[in-house]
């Protein structure tokens, strides 16, 4: 669904009542396109630590241009801006955050990407603790003043790590990021520190097998194909009502299809006997299928009509708590495998009416912290928990309730389809092996749980 109130902004009188009025003001975000440059200009670099060195040569192999803007701008506008804070040992060194980036600020384009550098504050002790704990604040905050597009985020990186950013800084600093804003990631800080290997950055999943549940339209259906534009085959799942879509978009992209409802007490061993027959097993599991019956609990008692408490908690958790399990325990997840959940917002932030809702996305975190770290062969295992995405759902809420979900983030308008896809994409990519047990908001800083 078009966001009018965006195209309106954009018009001569809508410039004029933004400027006199104050009224949000959403830019068009850049978004990646198949076969572009990760980064279209300059990214700016500063800081003295440990990642200061290798910094240059990673973004290099990326293809992605750099210079030292530690001495200001000069004539140079900034696509991005990198700070290596993993030096920061002390609160007096936080005034380095301040000094690097303060002259940078009015240099930089639309849509830039900010990213600082830090080390995990549960691997530092005393006032580095202090320190590296801060930059959380710090980051959040400049992602709510940057304006015009721009994203800021933190990535604390662990010692012995710092070959194994590339990936992350692939997607921090591109287009492919256009809707995260805010967010911390962890690399290294569970599980190995060692960088997995990509032959081809344009088809990383080349020779993988992807498996996406509720592929069949909306969010399922982007992840399917930015899956398959990284060079995945994708085994997309979904229920029989929705076997024609599936179909149809599983022969446009080349892939496979298996019809079946998910809750199922048998969904686990098809699935399982499914991809280790036809493919091998599988490289990247995806748990994307979900359902909502938003109730208030004072009104959700249980009932032979259907009940809103147990099949929105089959369906968004327990389904993809047992298909794991089983896909595991049958080892049919090859080694340096990927798995993927779909939490929510409301599972962090809660939403009246969806005690349902955000209990199950609340869980799907739960897997996340729980498997983090445990599995074996450097599978890892992440989530991302997306904000008001523009779909079929969304375009039903009412107006005012919608226009207000559309505004009440950094960015001012609703993320898209594809945002969600791409972040999943990153977490999917053979060099993000050492990206393990995070949960990232797909959300534009929404100002509320963000």
């Amino acid at each position: 669904m078009s966001d009018r109130y965006q195209g309106f902004v954009q018009s001569p009188l809508g410039r004029v009542l933004v400027k006199n009025l104050g009224l949000p003001d959403p830019v068009r975000l850049d978004r990646y396109t198949a076969g572009e440059p990760l980064v279209d200009g300059v990214v700016g670099l500063g800081g003295r630590g440990r990642l200061a060195g290798p910094l240059p040569e990673i973004l290099d192999g990326l293809g992605i241009a750099s210079t030292d803007a530690s001495g200001g701008p000069g004539d140079t506008t900034f696509r991005g801006l990198v700070l290596d804070a993993t030096g920061l040992t002390s609160a007096s060194d936080l005034v380095a955050l301040r000094d690097f980036f303060t002259p940078l600020m009015r240099s930089l384009t639309t849509c830039a990407r900010l990213v600082v550098l830090g080390t995990p504050p549960e691997l530092c002790h005393g006032p580095e603790r202090v320190a590296q704990r801060a930059l959380e604040g710090f980051t959040r905050s400049l992602g709510k003043e940057v304006g015009r597009g721009g994203t800021s985020q933190l990535a604390y990186v662990a010692e012995g790590a710092e070959g194994a950013v590339a990936s992350t800084l692939a997607f921090l600093l591109s287009p492919k990021s256009a809707y995260v804003s805010g967010q911390v990631v962890r690399v290294g800080a569970t599980g190995t520190t060692s960088p997995g290997q990509v032959e081809d950055w344009l088809r990383p999943l080349a020779g993988r097998t992807a498996l996406v549940t509720g592929a069949s339209r909306g969010i399922g259906e982007q992840i399917a194909r930015v899956l398959h534009r990284d060079g995945a085959t994708v085994v997309g799942i979904d229920v029989p009502q929705a076997a024609s879509e599936l179909q149809e978009l599983m022969a446009e992209l080349g892939g496979d299809h298996l019809t079946l409802d998910i809750t199922g007490k048998d969904a686990p061993q098809r699935i399982a006997h499914h991809l280790q027959e036809k493919h091998g097993g599988v490289d990247v599991v995806v748990h994307n299928a979900g359902i909502t019956r938003d109730k208030k609990l004072a009104n959700m008692a249980a009932s032979s009509s259907g009940d809103r408490w147990t099949s929105v908690l089959d369906v968004n958790l327990v389904a993809p708590e047992r298909i794991t399990r089983e896909l595991l325990d049958q080892k049919v997840v090859h080694a340096n495998g990927r798995i993927v959940g779909v939490a929510s917002i409301a599972g962090i932030a809660g939403n009246a009416g969806q005690t349902n809702y955000a209990t199950s996305k609340a869980g799907v975190i739960g897997l996340v912290d729980a498997l983090a770290g445990e599995l074996p062969d450097g599978i890892t295992v992440n989530a991302v928990a997306p904000g008001f995405i523009e779909t079929k759902m969304t375009a039903a809420v009412p107006f005012a309730t919608r226009e207000v979900g559309r505004r009440l983030n950094a960015m001012s308008q609703g993320g898209q389809p594809v945002d969600v896809a791409e972040t999943i994409a990153w977490f999917a990519n053979p060099a993000s092996t050492a990206v393990d047990g995070n949960v990232v908001r797909v959300c534009g800083q929404m100002m509320l749980g963000a």
